[in-house]
């Protein structure tokens, strides 16, 4: 370790001086020599200062802050001042308390919107629109909604699948939209604790109820504009019993169909239906020709027997005739009136078989 320095001082050969290190011949250091002086080349404290050398290698962490902070080590920082000499310091805050109480105090409402204004908490009273002032925050506060426009919940959301029961015990796949606005602000912010939440699950509640009181025929077919109709009031009655400040505008169904897994069997239901409708539909028809037919003839009979009433042998003797006129047309007759003639002679049978006699005759003469 000869000529080696030491972290913490000057070594042997710089100092004179012994290290404590065992010397050349074996022996020791001598136990009772004094520690090397605090001067240039002794060990020193590495969080101290040197006694000697460059002023700012000798600043410790206290004076550096001393001289952030305009003690008598160096110039501190300071703040702009005003012309005047003052502090800029007042000033900046009463913009800040300004700015605050301009934005807590001041409240512009647009038309379409109330606002509820609350006093620590609890209901003070609503401002319309315009502009209003209230006690700055936190003494005062302002909750603003839209309460004209009306808003549209779809039920479900998505691409989801709802499926209701029917009266005649079948399940059907509902979608439909139901159409609100706030009518009582106060009632909507403090009455209950979800309204948006609460509407959706009342208009399910009064769907599924209005849905069991029907067929599935009635619910895809013809009764949507009823089933709507005692939706709305069943939600709005509910919604009024909740004191929840709500108005339900309509409901419409945008979409009835089967369930996914019995859509093949419902669609030859439906064309069983179809084909039945339809062979009703002809007998209806048939029906109802048979009876103008009947008809017709019951007019003619009324008014042959009014001419029968005024002349009663003529109609008599004008029906015979038009009856054997429409009996003897469709078959072969032959009228004689020669004495002697056999009251029944088969001309019609003569008649059909005397052009063939010719032509057997000429054949013989060959």
């Amino acid at each position: 370790m000869a000529g080696k320095k030491s972290p913490w001082g000057a070594g042997e050969a710089e100092s004179g001086e012994p290290s404590g290190e065992p010397s050349a011949d074996g022996g020791d250091a001598s136990p009772e020599s004094p520690p090397p002086p605090r001067g240039g080349n002794g060990p020193r404290n590495p969080w101290l200062p040197p006694s000697g050398g460059n002023e700012r290698r000798g600043q410790t962490l206290e004076d550096l802050f001393k001289r952030r902070g305009g003690g008598s080590g160096g110039p501190g920082f300071r703040l702009p001042q005003r012309p005047g000499g003052g502090s800029w310091v007042p000033v900046a805050i009463g913009i800040v308390v300004l700015l605050w109480l301009g934005a807590t105090m001041v409240h512009r409402v647009s038309p379409q919107e109330k606002g509820v204004v609350t006093t620590f908490g609890a209901y003070s009273h609503t401002i319309d629109s315009g502009v209003s002032l209230t006690l700055p925050w936190p003494i005062q506060a302002v909750s603003v909604e839209d309460v004209t426009s009306i808003r549209r919940d779809s039920i479900p959301e998505g691409d989801g699948e709802r499926l209701m029961l029917t009266g005649d015990q079948n399940l059907v796949d509902l979608t439909y939209l139901v159409r609100w606005n706030i009518k009582d602000i106060k009632l909507y912010t403090f009455q209950l604790a979800e309204p948006d939440a609460t509407v959706k699950e009342v208009a399910e509640a009064a769907m599924r109820q209005s849905i069991a009181e029907v067929s599935l025929n009635d619910a895809m077919g013809s009764g949507r504009a009823a089933i709507e109709a005692n939706v709305r009031e069943r939600m709005q009655r509910i919604l009024d019993a909740y004191r929840s400040g709500v108005k339900i505008q309509g409901v419409e169904i945008k979409k009835t169909d089967p369930p996914a897994k019995v859509v093949d069997a419902f669609k030859e239901v439906l064309a069983a239906q179809q084909d039945a409708q339809s062979e009703v539909n002809r007998a209806e028809q048939w029906a109802n020709q048979l009876t103008q037919r009947a008809q017709g003839e019951a007019t003619a009979f009324d008014k042959v027997y009014a001419q029968y009433k005024l002349a009663p042998e003529v109609t008599r003797r004008r029906m015979y005739y038009e009856t054997m006129e429409r009996v003897l047309s469709q078959t072969d007759k032959v009228i004689l009136e020669s004495p002697g003639v056999m009251s029944y002679v088969p001309l019609p049978g003569l008649k059909q078989t005397t052009p063939a006699e010719p032509a057997a005759n000429s054949g013989e003469h060959r």
